[in-house]
């Protein structure tokens, strides 16, 4: 036995690992999955059906871009990086899902499309005078610059006197000649502008933890003696106790900041003007005292003027403050110093040329102070008096810096040749020094460089394509100072607005023609879209900032009439292109479909790419007013030109209709899975009705091209598998494509009036099942003319077709269940439409039947040879072992199934292996049939043969579940090789114990017997009362019935003594009663408790001119009966409930027990079959 199961089938546990048919798209056999030429749309003809279904491939193709629908991206980081940008930024959080249409749609990150660029929408140019003028001044700026360099800017002096030539394009002679006469001119004046923002954490002076601090600073010059004030500077002093200065102090003066009370951290953020004499000497000194007393502090700086020749400056404005209080009014104290908090002394040669904005540490007057905390300045150095012709004809350093920067902008940005669109705004070193320069010395906020940085840019921008991330940067910069500084006068106020004007107008101009300068599928592009929007939402936060708007309405408003009118344009366009009204319908309908195709790929890209963008940056519903605007346009179109192909209608114009009528319908649904969307209804409500007939007319061209299709790859299959992957053939492929089109058509038409849905619905579902069937009958036409090789068991072509009709089963019935219209769209066949249903059933039935037919004619091969080797088995000598005897046929299952394993998918596998089982049990039981009177080993070889085919069709759970191989003729043959093991007795009784086995299969069929039934131990007598019968079977002519109950004991050896007995008859019943009492004398218990022992009830009818007939039997089990399972209690004959039999007739596994004993030849066995033979007589036929 061991040696056997080893022979398990290796196939059996692969069966598992089998591929199965997978749903995916297959090319047809003989095409490739480059793209098909597009056929000829004439004429339909009769053929192979390939022209039509290329064409019909071509349709759904389209549609593959077109599935799903994304959630709108809130930002464009992924394009950003396409676009080589945000190279630093982290990228944002994942968004679970899906597919998003912008990684469809963003194909390309060339460079974006060229911008329109107009030069008169620059700056004005310069006239010649003005550009000399403009020369000298930066000659002069660089001459007189003072301060100290950054590490970026260039020192120089020749280098940014050569880069001003290159800029204004001058010889050398005249180069030379200007530097020389700007030298000649006089220096300007330079002055320091300090800042005095704040302090912190200043030494606590005052008992209370505090002090009371204030700053006194001055100018010391590079002799080291306080400037010489005249009475004319005097006079312009002007100081309030506790009050801010009105304007700044004038220079040469030591100046004074308010006291702070009670505060370590003061903020002061006064301003205060110093006149430089000497920039590369003079310091800038300041010191921060603690105030103590009520000594005016405007009175202590009046009297300095008054103190001279002391030396060292911290002790010259320590002395100032004492000569002051000695003329003042004392304090209530004694000693009214203040406490000296901290100085800085700050060389002016050391103010860098930009300015500073930073914190001094303060330092300590002598080694001996004591000194914390640190002091916030801003200080720049400016320049006033310039020598220049632009500042003697008054022009401003804000206009002479704007018409410098215009002049170096437009240098620089023509040098950067390659690419100019992606220029950043990076000034050459020079460049940006000379800006700096001038910016300083003309003293112009940061502010007011923003402004004119802007103004420029956003110009020049309008003449040559800048990077609007540079402008937004500028709109960025300017909005950050324009919060923290005050307005601008109002001239340059005016130049921002009408810059504002200006680029708004170029932006809206842009927006028009959105489709051709920032494509979707151009991730740059759509990059510098996402820019410009933000520059346009940038400008609305300005509007409410100018006393006069520069925008006449809300930009929004501006930029949604914009959209709009670009709408329209690009409509008009494409429509004179492809449509052009003045040609004939079927021409028109041919170009209405390519732009109804190119409407819906626009409205992918608005909603995937520019909706997020529009809604997101400028609040602007861009998606909403485009839908609504191209849908109702197309609508109009579409419409008209139904109504004018209505009368011709033709195959060709049915064809063009159908085409068009899918995009429309992929429009609405478009439409439809937007959330949030408007509840309006659309202009293409409706529009499927006079689609109506061309798509009857397409679908009766379907039915016949899918049969002359399936027809012609029937006619060339080879019935082999079309690759090693794969186990069915070419013309499987071909219908499985041909089903799944159909299905892909269907959803796509989503047909949405469902009494039309249900009409065309139930024809193509009809045409589908008899498309399946025809191609069924095909293969096994085909199939039955393959000549047979001689000997073969296993036949390959067989294998393809059932392989074929497998997939075809399984693609049939999905597409079927895809047909579903509109009440049955939940994909479920419990929700099913019931035509759909009962066809998809039938289908099913009928391809499962085939599937059975083509089985049973692939294992029909295989009988003989199973036969006989069960006959092998059968005619094996008692001195062979039994894994001997088995093991040839095991072999033989092995090899077969291994050769079909390979040739067959997994649920025709299964299948094989039920019907080469059942083949196997039939072979058996056959042999036991044809064996009689042998001995007790031959039933024990088949026992073991039955329990190896067990295992080996397991295949340790790989193969058949044992439920499956456990059922049916298994238990037939089971329970055949069990009985020929056991003896007469154990037979007879087995024949018992199946009746107590025995359920009635329908109650109430036979009717039942109420019965009572006790045993009373002391006299070893069993009790039986038969009560009443109900709802007898009607066996006499009249209707009705004599019945009468045999009443006996079983089995015959456990009761020898005992006889059978019977009630009376009742006449003319099906209800009799009979209230009779019998009595079983010498019943032991013992005997009752024993395997199989009953009472058996049989129901007669009484015939008095033929024999009676059978009405029905029960069977009780002496084992549960009161007095045997229990003791009986108190002294009552009648004791226990009533109990209910229902009656019936014997079963297959009883008669089988009865045949099993008419094969024994011993008396016993033949006494027992002969006494139930008298009772068959009178039964009738099994039911």
């Amino acid at each position: 036995m061991s040696t056997l199961l080893e022979i398990k089938s290796s196939v059996l546990r692969q069966v598992q690992v089998c591929p199965s048919f997978r749903r995916k798209t297959e090319p047809e056999p003989g095409s490739t999955s480059a793209d098909l030429p597009e056929p000829a749309t004439g004429a339909w003809k009769p053929g192979d059906g390939m022209e039509f279904f290329a064409h019909m491939r071509l349709i759904l193709k389209k549609e593959e871009g077109r599935q799903g629908l994304p959630c709108p991206e809130p930002c464009l980081y992924n394009h950003r990086v396409a676009a080589g940008q945000l190279q630093d930024k982290p990228p944002p959080p994942a968004r679970p899902s899906p597919q998003h249409l912008s990684q469809v749609l963003l194909r390309s990150s060339s460079p974006a499309p060229a911008e329109p660029v107009d030069s008169n929408r620059g700056l004005r140019a310069l006239t010649q005078e003005e550009v000399e003028m403009l020369y000298e001044e930066a000659l002069y700026t660089v001459l007189h610059r003072a301060g100290t360099m950054g590490p970026d800017q260039v020192d120089d002096e020749e280098i940014l006197l050569g880069y001003i030539q290159q800029v204004f394009g001058t010889s050398p002679e005249e180069h030379i000649e200007a530097i020389e006469r700007v030298k000649k001119a006089k220096a300007p004046t330079y002055t320091l502008k300090v800042s005095v923002m704040r302090a912190k954490n200043l030494l606590a002076k005052d008992p209370n933890g505090f002090s009371d601090p204030y700053c006194m600073l001055g100018i010391l010059p590079g002799s080291g003696t306080p400037r010489e004030q005249s009475g004319q500077k005097e006079k312009r002093f002007s100081f309030r106790k506790g009050s801010k200065h009105s304007s700044p102090l004038p220079a040469k003066c030591i100046q004074v900041t308010e006291v702070k009370s009670s505060t370590l951290n003061p903020v002061w953020k006064e301003h205060f003007l110093f006149e430089i004499e000497d920039v590369s000497t003079d310091q800038l000194h300041l010191d921060i005292w603690d105030h103590d007393d009520d000594v005016s502090l405007a009175e202590a700086c009046r009297k300095l003027n008054e103190v001279i020749g002391l030396k060292g400056m911290s002790r010259y404005f320590k002395q100032i403050v004492k000569s002051a209080r000695a003329n003042g009014t004392p304090g209530p104290t004694e000693d009214h110093t203040d406490d000296f908090l901290g100085c800085l002394n700050i060389p002016v040669r050391e103010v860098p040329v930009a300015g500073t904005d930073r914190w001094f540490k303060l330092e300590p007057r002598s080694s001996a102070s004591r000194v914390q905390g640190d002091c916030h300045l801003v200080l720049k150095l400016i320049t006033t008096q310039r020598d220049t012709v632009m500042s003697q004809r008054g022009r401003s350093g804000f206009l002479s810096y704007l018409l410098l920067l215009s002049r170096i902008m437009q240098f620089e940005h023509r040098a950067e040749e390659s690419n100019s669109s992606s220029w950043h705004g990076e000034f050459s070193a020079p460049g940006s020094t000379v800006l700096c320069l001038h910016g300083a010395q003309s003293n112009l906020s940061p502010l007011q460089l923003a402004v004119l940085h802007w103004q420029v840019s956003s110009r020049h921008h309008q003449t040559c394509t800048l990077d609007y991330g540079y402008l937004l940067g500028l709109l960025e910069d300017m909005q950050a100072h324009w919060e923290e500084a005050a307005s601008l006068p109002q001239e340059q106020e005016e130049i921002l607005a009408d810059s504002f004007s200006a680029f708004s107008e170029y932006g809206l101009k842009l927006l028009r023609q959105l489709r051709d300068y920032f494509p979707a599928t151009n991730s740059t592009a759509v990059y510098r879209l996402e820019l410009l929007l933000k520059c346009l939402d940038k400008l609305q936060f300005f509007q409410p900032s100018f006393e006069m708007c520069p925008f006449e309405t809300e930009l929004n408003m501006d930029i949604a009439a914009a959209l709009k009118r670009g709408n329209r344009e690009w409509y008009d366009r494409l429509l004179n292109t492809k449509s052009p009204r003045e040609q004939p319908g079927p021409q028109r309908l041919t170009g209405l479909v390519e732009l109804a195709d190119i409407i819906y790929e626009d409205l992918q890209a608005c909603y995937g790419i520019y909706a997020s963008l529009f809604h997101g940056i400028l609040k602007v519903d861009f998606f909403t007013l485009t839908f609504w605007q191209l849908e109702h346009l197309l609508a109009e179109e579409a419409w008209v030109l139904t109504e004018e192909l209505s009368p011709k209608m033709t195959l060709q114009v049915a064809s063009g209709l159908i085409e068009l009528y899918l995009t429309l319908a992929d429009t609405q649904r478009f439409w439809s899975c937007i959330p949030g969307r408007d509840g309006r209804s659309l202009a293409l409500a409706g529009i499927h009705t006079p689609f109506l007939p061309a798509v009857k007319i397409w679908l009766q061209v379907l039915r016949d091209q899918v049969k002359w299709r399936l027809q012609g790859a029937v006619d060339v299959d080879t019935l082999e598998p079309v690759d090693t992957s794969s186990k069915h053939s070419s013309s499987a492929a071909t219908a499985s494509l041909c089903f799944s089109h159909i299905q892909e058509l269907w959803v796509r038409l989503a047909w949405p009036d469902p009494a039309q849905a249900q009409e065309l619905g139930t024809q193509l579902s009809q045409d589908m099942c008899e498309a399946a069937l025809f191609y069924s009958e095909l293969l096994r036409k085909k199939v039955d003319t393959q000549p047979g090789a001689v000997g073969e068991a296993v036949s390959e072509p067989l294998c393809v077709v059932l392989n074929n009709v497998e997939l075809v089963r399984r693609a049939s019935g999905q597409a079927l269940r895809g047909l579903a219209w509109p009440e049955g769209a939940g994909g479920v066949e419990a929700m099913l439409p019931r035509t759909l249903l009962s066809c998809t059933q039938a289908l099913e039935e009928d391809l499962q039947r085939e599937a059975h037919t083509v089985t049973a004619h692939l294992t029909s091969k295989m009988v003989a040879d199973i036969r006989k080797y069960v006959q092998h088995i059968s005619l094996s000598p008692d001195s062979i072992q039994n894994d001997e005897a088995v093991a040839p046929l095991m072999k033989y299952l092995d090899e077969k199934l291994a050769l079909l394993n390979a040739s067959l998918v997994k649920e025709n596998l299964g299948r094989v292996l039920e019907a080469l089982w059942e083949l196997l049990l039939r072979a058996i039981l056959r042999a036991l049939g044809a064996n009689s009177d042998v001995s007790a080993d031959f039933y024990g070889r088949f026992h073991f043969t039955l329990e190896a085919l067990v295992s080996f069709f397991h295949a340790e759970g790989q193969g058949l579940p044992l439920e499956s191989l456990k059922d049916g003729s298994y238990k037939r043959l089971e329970e055949e090789l069990r009985l020929h093991k056991c003896s007469t007795r154990e037979c007879i009784e087995q024949f018992y114990l199946d009746k107590l086995k025995q359920r009635a299969l329908e109650q109430n069929r036979f009717g039942r017997l109420s019965i009572r039934c006790y045993y009373e131990a002391a006299e070893q007598r069993l009790t039986v009362e038969v009560l009443h019968a109900a709802d007898l079977l009607p066996l006499d002519t009249n209707g009705l019935s004599d019945p009468f109950v045999i009443v006996e004991l079983g089995p015959p050896h456990l009761f020898p003594l005992v006889r059978s007995q019977r009630t009376q008859v009742k006449s003319r019943t099906l209800h009799p009663v009979y209230d009779e009492l019998f009595h079983f004398s010498s019943v032991s218990a013992e005997a009752c408790r024993r395997r199989g022992a009953c009472v058996l009830f049989t129901v007669m009818d009484h015939d008095w001119l033929s024999t009676n007939d059978f009405a029905g039997e029960a069977a009780l089990g002496l084992s549960g009966v009161s007095g045997i399972s229990r003791p009986q209690v108190g002294g009552g004959m009648r004791a226990g409930q009533p109990i209910t039999l229902h009656l019936r007739r014997p079963r297959a596994q009883v008669r089988s027990t009865l045949r099993m004993l008419e094969g024994r030849t011993n008396k016993e066995a033949q006494e027992f079959v002969k006494k139930l033979k008298e009772l068959e007589k009178s039964m009738e036929a099994d039911p």
